[in-house]
């Protein structure tokens, strides 16, 4: 099984005849299947660029969303779209909707958007305003108190999942393919070449799905886990345990690429 990690392709900000030279040479992979890590469009292109995706790969997509995925809509509105359009179609498969994937008989695949939920660097004092505090109406008009509320109860639902699934599959005797958007980990923050400092942090990591993929592979020494993630546009790869390996892709603004093919064999 060929699989292709793509993330933060940002499509919006690709013309259409960049779509199609990224979509051949996505093909020229020849992947079996594609895994999508989020940041694909925004909320007014999101489900056309799926649609896109769909019709001119004919291969079985598994995705998560990122948030520019809700820009200028709503987290609410755009995870009901994207859950009608996976519904309607044979090929596109949001993991929080479709759950545990087996890959082989070794491994399975879960995922989930996650989001940055402000519990490490230094949320308080930090000066970061992302757009996401402007173009996302769950984030948006709030006090700095009630971001943080909102963002851990974001972060709390990404890490009550994937302990879930994950200790589904674990207890299947399967290691663990984790696709998601957001760094679980402050070593998986890269920024050029290093990690984010505390001004960044909390807003680029996701500390409680962190400590739930730390606590289920300690208890499955046996088992290995790895997480693909982006978000910081910053590639790099950071061993968590000698069971949890995290690789957080790259990415540039109007040129989207293939992170990764991985070959999982039986």
């Amino acid at each position: 099984m060929r699989l292709a990690w793509l993330t933060d392709i940002h499509l919006n900000f690709v013309p259409l005849a960049g779509r199609i030279k990224f979509y051949a040479a996505i093909r020229n992979e020849k992947p079996d299947a594609i895994l999508l890590g989020g940041d694909i469009g925004e909320s007014d292109t999101l489900v056309p660029y799926l649609a896109e995706m769909e019709r001119e790969l004919d291969l079985p997509i598994y995705l998560v969303l990122g948030n520019h995925d809700f820009y200028r809509g709503s987290i609410a509105v755009m995870r009901n779209q994207v859950a009608t359009e996976c519904a309607r179609s044979s090929r596109l498969n949001w993991l929080p909707l479709a759950g545990i994937v087996p890959i082989n008989s070794n491994t399975a695949l879960i995922g989930h958007d996650c989001w940055a939920d402000g519990r490490l660097g230094d949320f308080f004092t930090s000066d970061v305003r992302l757009n996401d505090y402007q173009h996302i109406r769950e984030l948006t008009g709030l006090t700095k108190q009630a971001c943080f509320e909102q963002l851990n109860a974001l972060g709390d639902e990404a890490a009550a999942y994937l302990r879930m699934r994950a200790t589904e599959v674990l207890a299947s005797g399967r290691d663990v393919l984790i696709l998601t958007h957001v760094p679980p980990f402050r070593e998986a923050c890269w920024h050029e070449g290093g990690i984010s400092d505390d001004n960044w942090l909390p807003h680029f990591t996701c500390k409680a799905v962190g400590d739930a993929l730390v606590a289920l592979m300690r208890e499955h020494p046996n088992r290995t886990m790895t997480v693909l993630c982006g978000h910081t546009h910053s590639a790099g790869t950071a061993k968590i345990l000698p069971n949890l390996v995290v690789y957080t892709g790259g990415a540039d603004y109007g040129a989207p690429r293939v992170q990764a093919v991985f070959t999982l064999t039986d």
